[in-house]
């Protein structure tokens, strides 16, 4: 579910300019506490972001939270709203997506704002069955539930 996810929003974002999607990541900026939200809807509604908060919620409290990332760094998936869109420009993504299959980021202790909890976020790229990094995942520890 995850792969295919992420394969289509690559057909759509892979040839965005750094301007486009600056600007579809201050939409979303500008979406958090918002009545109408459909750029955060897109991604929060998709059976894939369900599919992630059926996982956090069978993580016992030890997952906050957990999104996924395509080819460029925007969202694809996530359990819960972030504080941003692209993820393009964070070490949960330069140092894990370019790296290729097995990098891993493992950020520090900090207060997620998005979660409201202490967390260590944890990164690595997915690939698809030939092998080829097509996205990354983050996954928030909940340092309280550790």
């Amino acid at each position: 579910m995850l792969v295919e996810a992420i394969a289509a929003q690559n057909a759509r974002t892979g040839s965005l300019s750094f301007d486009q999607i600056n600007e579809m990541d201050a939409v979303w900026r500008a979406e958090i506490g918002a009545l109408e939200t459909p750029t955060i809807d897109g991604v929060i509604a998709a059976p894939a972001s369900d599919f992630l908060r059926a996982r956090v919620a069978e993580a016992g409290g030890l997952i906050s939270e957990i999104f996924v990332m395509d080819g460029v760094g925007l969202n694809v998936a996530a359990s819960g709203v972030t504080s941003d869109y692209w993820q393009g420009d964070e070490a949960k993504f330069t140092e894990t997506y370019p790296l290729g299959s097995g990098a891993m980021h493992v950020g520090p202790l900090e207060f997620d704002e998005s979660s409201q909890t202490f967390q260590v976020q944890v990164s690595m790229p997915i690939v698809d069955a030939a092998g080829t990094v097509i996205g990354a995942i983050t996954l928030g520890l909940n340092a309280e539930a550790l």
